[in-house]
């Protein structure tokens, strides 16, 4: 078994994925997917299949802007399709493809987190708080 210089780890480590360096691609994706409006999108779509206004009416908050570059971004990465059935009006379906359904997995079961956990952050920021942040 060969062994490898500094100069050739650093080299190897250049050409596979970390992220926690900012320059790689995967933590370019972890920034992508920790958005909250991502996360919600994918959660909401984990039900099934949902048009346009059934998103904006889900998910509070998302203005149409973000909406819509949320569901360009997830659709340029490959986590959800859309689907334009011609009609009048034109009907458009957001789906989750078997990447984003694996996804959504992981980031329902944080939504669903903090949902069960949030009194206990509230109580602990509470706490905290009632300290004059001297921690």
């Amino acid at each position: 078994m060969a062994t490898m210089t500094a100069a050739q780890r650093r080299e190897q480590a250049r050409t596979e994925y970390d992220a926690f360096l900012r320059a790689c691609p995967t933590n370019q994706l972890l920034d992508r997917i920790s958005d909250k409006w991502v996360s919600l999108v994918v959660a909401a779509l984990a039900a099934g299949p949902m048009r346009y206004s059934d998103l904006s009416r889900k998910i509070a908050g998302v203005s149409p802007k973000m909406l819509t570059q949320t569901l360009r971004s997830l659709e340029r990465d490959g986590i959800l399709s859309r689907t334009v059935t011609p009609s009048v009006p034109v009907r458009v379906d957001y789906e989750l493809t078997p990447l984003g359904r694996s996804l959504s997995l992981l980031l329902t079961a944080v939504k669903d987190w903090a949902e069960t956990h949030f009194d206990e952050v509230h109580r602990a920021r509470r706490r905290y708080d009632g300290d004059d942040g001297q921690k």
